[in-house]
């Protein structure tokens, strides 16, 4: 473990902490791909119908060796906190750096979309003939501009396209799960913001409480979610095969659906810190950088409630 330099400057600048160098990036990448490949694997396994359930192993092996990084990587930062390695310097790039991270994320799904503007606005229109770059029927006979794109060659690329994917569920009143799932993260970000206040006022009970709702509400989102999806390929007919618009609506909350992983996961870590007695009312930015994310996650499943669901 290194040390700060305590050596000032005639200046009189603070000393910056440099820590040693780590394999937690490289490890990280690792697994991260190691999850990737398994995951595209277990898609073409899909579509070839093989049934394999190797790829699916070597996605959760990826994911597992990705989780216990970050574990250990929260565990050596917390560690190195507790010493009081890191300098006022060193944590004000702690802030610019999620700055930038939430920024880079906020471009990750920009460009989805944009892609979506695009192909929903302008490429299907040019297909059906309209303004002037439109080439009339360029892909089969008969087809037309509108969205979803549910005129297909196939009919069974899209089985059941007249049920809108935004008010399907469990079948009784006001049971749709699009909607639930945006209440769950909208009362989320209302219960993490509670803990935060609870967390400056030395309030720990409450701290605990709001916080725990609040991984409570991020798991059943994902539950809710997988539902969602088995709904969709089983009686809909809505898969990664059905165009463009199971393409984009897979591409879309698929991301979001990991980024409301990886939240969930930080909190998890910050509701477990909490348990230990972790954080005080001066010195908490690693529950604040969980909160930001967590919000930033909630707006973007707003704007694919409206731009996916609703439009």
């Amino acid at each position: 473990m290194a040390t700060p330099d305590k050596h000032t400057t005639p200046g009189g600048y603070e000393p910056y902490y440099v820590p040693d160098q780590s394999k937690f990036p490289i490890l990280a990448s690792l697994g991260l791909s190691i999850m990737m490949i398994g995951l595209g694997n277990t898609l073409n396994d899909i579509k070839s119908q093989h049934g394999s359930t190797a790829s699916a192993w070597v996605a959760f092996a990826g994911f597992f060796i990705l989780g216990c990084v970050l574990f250990n990587w929260f565990a050596t930062q917390i560690r190195e906190n507790f010493q009081g390695l890191p300098s006022a310097q060193l944590k004000r790039s702690y802030v610019l750096g999620m700055y930038w991270f939430i920024f880079s994320e906020v471009m990750f799904f920009c460009a989805f979309f944009g892609a979506l503007f695009y192909v929903r606005n302008f490429s299907v229109q040019w297909l059906a003939g309209v303004g002037e770059k439109g080439i009339s029927h360029a892909q089969w006979q008969d087809f037309q501009g509108t969205w979803p794109v549910i005129n297909n060659p196939d009919p069974k690329t899209f089985a059941n396209p007249e049920q809108s994917m935004a008010w399907r569920g469990f079948g009784e009143a006001l049971s749709y799960l699009p909607l639930w799932n945006t209440i769950l993260l909208l009362s989320s970000s209302v219960t993490v913001h509670i803990a935060h206040v609870a967390l400056k006022n030395k309030n720990r009970k409450q701290l605990t409480i709001w916080l725990g709702l609040t991984v409570l509400l991020g798991i059943t989102f994902l539950v809710l979610q997988a539902r969602e999806y088995t709904e969709a390929y089983k009686e809909l007919g809505l898969t990664l095969h059905s165009g463009i618009y199971g393409s984009t609506f897979f591409l879309l909350t698929g991301f979001h659906g990991f980024h409301v992983t990886l939240g969930a996961f930080m909190l998890s870590v910050m509701w477990f810190r909490v348990l230990k007695g972790h954080f005080k009312p001066e010195d908490h930015f690693g529950f604040e950088a969980a909160s930001w994310y967590w919000h930033f996650v909630d707006v973007v499943w707003v704007g694919l409630f409206c731009f996916v669901y609703l439009l």
